[in-house]
């Protein structure tokens, strides 16, 4: 995949802010009390959405960011542009490391929109929060070889 700077228009980051914090009111957190919301932004223009879901076996819990890509990959969607997570913090959150690794599969060069209470913002990018991803390239007899 051709790495490329990637940026959204105003509106476009509010929208996707605006659906990462919707989303988040539906997280199912029992445990951690930490909602996160997350929206994905397909290169064709649509916007996927997902939420954290824990679980008692915590190591079955998935992020928000997991969850939205998984719902554009069921959509057909293998290319993504960019990433909008929310949480009640007051300073806005990065993805973990999972995320960030899943989010680099479909789009290397992601813009990334973090948001926190009252509506702070931080933009950033994939390639800054994770600059040297594990990719198909990296196994051999794989098809990106």
């Amino acid at each position: 995949m051709a790495e490329r700077a990637v940026s959204l228009d105003g509106r476009q980051a509010d929208a996707l802010a605006a659906a990462a914090v919707a989303v988040r009111a539906h997280a199912y957190a029992p445990a951690s009390h930490f909602h996160v919301g997350a929206a994905v932004l397909a290169a064709d223009g649509r916007v996927f959405v997902g939420c954290n879901v824990e679980n008692a076996s915590y190591g079955l819990s998935i992020c928000a960011e997991r969850a939205a890509v998984c719902a554009a990959v069921a959509a057909g969607v293998r290319e993504l542009r960019a990433v909008a997570v929310a949480t009640g913090l007051d300073e806005p959150a990065r993805p973990c490391g999972a995320c960030r690794q899943v989010l680099a599969e479909f789009g290397r060069d992601l813009h990334v929109l973090l948001v926190g209470n009252d509506g702070k913002r931080r933009e950033t990018n994939l390639a800054q929060l994770l600059p040297e991803p594990f990719t198909f390239a990296d196994i051999p007899d794989s098809a990106e070889n």
